[in-house]
Parts: C-alpha cells; structure tokens; sequence
C-alpha cells in the first residue's frame, strides 16, 4: 500500500501530525499504531489513568534496568499502547512548561524554537474552557478544563504554601509558571480529551486519512539514503507500506529510537553489539534521555481522603452517580489537583521544582490506595542534569529495548530532589495545614539529613513518566534531528514527538508534545 505520508506512532504528536496534513484531501495519510483502538470506557473517564497504567491491554509495561541512583532498582516504566499513546492513558495534567525552555532550545541553535515561535501552536491546539486570552486558544481541538472536584484541604494547602513565601498562581500556563495554585486538565466535560479524542475523531471520516491498529513497526525501509516506507508486523504477518513524500516517527521517546536502531541508523558500536548492519552512522541516537524523578512525602491526616472514600460501597456509588449525572467529583479527577512550581533555592531565577499534592496515597499509580486517611505531595526536579539512554538489547524487534534512566546520576540532581522534598516539609508545618496533619508516614520524621533524605529519595524515587530527548533536535554531532525535524543525513525521514527536545520542559511533556506535532506538520506542508 502506497501513501504520501507515513506517520509511526498515534500519540501525542502522531494524532496531531496525522489530523492537520489529512487537512489538505490532495494528499493521502497513513497512521500506524501498535496498540488498540481507544474504545475502552475506562480511557475517557479520567480517573481511569488508575486502571490503564500497568494495564498490558494498553501500556507497553516497559521495564527500566536496573539503576545505580536507585539503588539497583528496575522500575516499571508505562508507555501507552493505544490510539492516543500515553495521552489515554497519562494524569490529563496540561503544563507547558516555562518560557525560557523553549528559549533554551533556539539558543541551542534550533531556529524557530523560541517561546513565541511554540506559542501559536500551543494556542492552536487548545479549547480553553475559560475561553481564549493573550495565552490561551478557544476553538482547537484540545479541550483544557479545570477543575470538577475540590477538598477543603487543597486550599489549605494553597494557603499554606502562601504561608511558605510561594505566590499564588491562577494560570501556570499563563504569564508565568512560577507559584501555587489549581491545574488545568485535557479534559471536555468531564471526559478524558486524548490526543486521538481531540484529533482523530473529528477526521475519522476522511476519505485520505488511514488509521492502522495493531501493527508493530519494525523498521524504516531505506533506499539510496531515503526513508521510502515501513515495514511491520501484525498476528505474524509482515506488511510493508511506502511513502511517496515522508516517513514520519512519532513513536515516542522510546519507540521512536527503538525502530530507528532496528533500522540500521544510530550508534554504530551499539548497532554492531547486536548484530546489525550500520546503515547510517548517527552517534547521539538514543541518547540524551531525561525524566522527572519523583519522590513523595505521605501525610496522615485526620480528615477523610479518597483512601477512605474509595472503600465505603455507598460512597464509592455516589462518586459513579455524580460522574454519570453531573460529570462531576472524583471520578473527574486527574494525577492532582493542585501543586506549585518553586525555587529550591531562593537565589535562582526560576522556578525548578514541581510538586502535586494529592487527597489520596499509594505507592505507585495502579496500586491500590492505602487503607488509612492520607494525603501526599509528589515532588520532581524539572530540569535535571542527568542523562540516560535507549540502546537494543538484540535485533528482536518484539524484545524492548534497554532503559537506562540514570537518575541521579548528577550531585546537582541529588541536592535539588533533597530541597524538594525539604521544602514540602517546610510547607506542611505552616499553620494553614497543621490541623489536618497527623503525622509524616513517609518519609518519616526519623528521616532528618541530607544524607539521609537522599538515601529515601533513592529507595522509593520513581518515574513521572516523562521520557524525552532521545532524538534531540540540534546541529552537533549528537543530535539526531535538524530544526525542520529532518533526520540528518537521510532524506524523506522526520521525527515528532517528544524526543526531539533537546532540554526537557519544565513540567508535564504531553502539552509540549501536542505542540510538537503541530509545528511539524506546519514544517511539513511548508513549500
């Protein structure tokens, strides 16, 4: 089968590249996805990230290897696996991170890559519930919501953080992200608005658009050093689809390098220890992988949080009632409600730390919430230092590939994740909350010096599922991608989506790789 256009991957970045260049009816589309179609109602209610992470019928349930930061722990890593990739399956948050990221990606020398060059496709892209303002768009596919659910608690824990010296912030996604205030969400009433929902849907009747589920990509067909199609797998079965125009990898931060090296392009020693032929030397591919590393402190408290809710049968029905006839409560919930972005230091120029505070605790998303009323605040350095990276473990391409995340791999990062995790210590004591404050299950009050927070953070520390970089864009020897998103040195191949970035944003990734595949289907169409 013949196509203009090939796009890998129907995540974040694939949708939206897949919906805008089927925009034009001259030109005929193909989108390749792994996973399953997205009609699972678990996946549009929004709390229902809780079943699906973890969950093989839609997450790739990735393994990382085992890390020296963590004290040799292998974590589990979820992608998703499913039209919409992880925008089905992720905790809706919508962060786009900070001005000067993307001014760091133009000083990089990636033209066109500043703040106002992304901020009209961050607009363009979104439906703002609020309507549309010097920031915000109304009308575009994405719906941004705020929020349906609320606990006494979440504004004592604003007030608290006012107590603390961090501002209040009404829009993180505005003027400024620094301070604390309530998230906004991919949500439309009340639903979980994925980047399938918000832009597939709306072209699932076009007659130049084909969406493919369920086909495994397992390289990139080259051809005299042109990208000419894909070849894949379905129930055993290889199937080859070319591309007059383009290919273009939208599999993510670890997909998209993972069929990439399959393809013979990468690092050559690193193709060479698993027996594959080097068809194009590119050094830096799969590496430069970054994340936010989370760690948590839990709060007991004396109120009633969702731990408590969610096991008492009549209070669990009232919470399905008031989804089903208001859309409303917790079932709208996402991975938080409220949290801050601060310094960990007062002398720095912008905020480097994150922090979700949530009415609920578990050890990790998918487990179950514990039995005792708790509430945790979930801090992430935001710009860390450490780099790991994405290499095949054998030519297999059912094998996943080797995750080495590397986390705190840095001193600097070992120090900031230690301010996080003071500071929210330093908020939780503030009068606003000491009512509701019990005692401090984790990390525990025992748990005083650095030394000894860092040893915490490194014993429970986890991913926030951010993966990005691994196909940095730039134009040193290490980059994969040019500022057009050309794979450099191959004709006819682009990459878009999240591991372009050559700095991790500060926050959550799924806005900026909405934006991603915006842009790119502008450099795309462009003459």
């Amino acid at each position: 089968m013949e196509f203009d256009y090939v796009i890998v991957g129907a995540g974040s970045a694939g949708c939206a590249v897949a919906a805008r260049l089927s925009e034009d009816p001259s030109v005929s589309v193909l989108l390749i996805e792994a996973g399953k179609r997205d009609t699972n109602p678990w996946i549009h209610i929004p709390v229902g990230y809780y079943k699906n992470i973890g969950n093989p019928k839609f997450d790739w349930c990735f393994m990382a290897e085992p890390d020296p930061g963590l004290g040799g722990r292998s974590i589990k890593f979820p992608r998703g696996k499913v039209l919409g990739g992880s925008s089905s399956i992720n905790g809706l948050l919508y962060v786009r991170g900070q001005a000067e990221d993307f001014n760091t990606w133009r000083q990089l020398g990636n033209e066109g890559w500043s703040y106002d060059d992304v901020l009209p496709y961050f607009m363009r892209a979104e439906d703002q519930e609020n309507g549309d303002s010097e920031f915000h768009g109304k009308g575009g596919p994405l719906g941004v919501s705020n929020v349906r659910m609320n606990r006494p608690i979440c504004d004592a824990f604003i007030e608290a953080c006012i107590q603390a010296g961090i501002p209040e912030n009404n829009d993180f996604n505005g003027e400024t992200q620094e301070g604390v205030g309530y998230y906004q969400f991919t949500t439309k009433n009340g639903q979980r608005c994925s980047a399938a929902k918000a832009y597939l849907k709306p072209a699932r009747n076009r007659q130049n658009l084909t969406v493919e589920t369920n086909i495994l990509v397992t390289r990139v067909v080259l051809k005299d050093g042109r990208a000419v199609g894909v070849e894949g797998l379905r129930e055993g079965a290889t199937l080859t689809f070319s591309a007059k125009r383009e290919v273009i990898m939208s599999a993510g931060a670890i997909g998209s390098p993972h069929i990439l090296q399959l393809s013979g392009i990468g690092n050559g020693d690193w193709l060479k220890d698993v027996g594959i032929d080097v068809v194009h030397e590119l050094p830096g591919m799969g590496g430069n992988l970054q994340d936010h590393m989370q760690a948590k402190n839990i709060y007991k408290t004396n109120v009633t949080t969702l731990n408590d809710e969610v096991r008492n049968p009549l209070r669990k029905l009232k919470m399905g009632w008031d989804y089903l006839t208001t859309r409303t409560g917790p079932m709208t919930m996402a991975a938080s409600i409220v949290g801050f972005f601060a310094r960990s230091l007062p002398e720095l120029d912008r905020p480097d730390i994150q922090l979700n505070m949530q009415p609920l605790s578990a050890d990790t998303p998918g487990d179950g919430l514990h039995d005792f009323s708790a509430f945790t605040g979930t801090t992430r350095q935001l710009r860390p230092h450490s780099r790991g990276e994405i290499r095949l473990k054998s030519k297999d391409p059912n094998d996943y590939p080797a995750i080495h995340m590397n986390y705190l791999d840095s001193q600097f990062d070992q120090q900031v994740i230690v301010n996080a995790l003071k500071l929210t210590r330093e908020v939780i004591k503030q009068p606003a909350l000491k009512p509701y404050v019990v005692d401090e299950w984790k990390p525990g009050y025992d748990v005083q010096t650095d030394d000894e927070i860092l040893q915490y953070a490194r014993e429970t520390g986890n991913t926030t599922y951010h993966p990005v970089g691994t196909c940095k864009m730039g134009n040193d020897r290490l980059a994969v991608v040019d500022d057009q998103l050309r794979v450099h040195g191959i004709e006819g191949l682009r990459v878009a989506d999240a591991s372009i970035m050559p700095v991790i944003t500060s926050g959550n990734t799924n806005a900026p790789s909405i934006m991603i595949g915006e842009k790119a289907a502008d450099l795309i169409r462009r003459p």
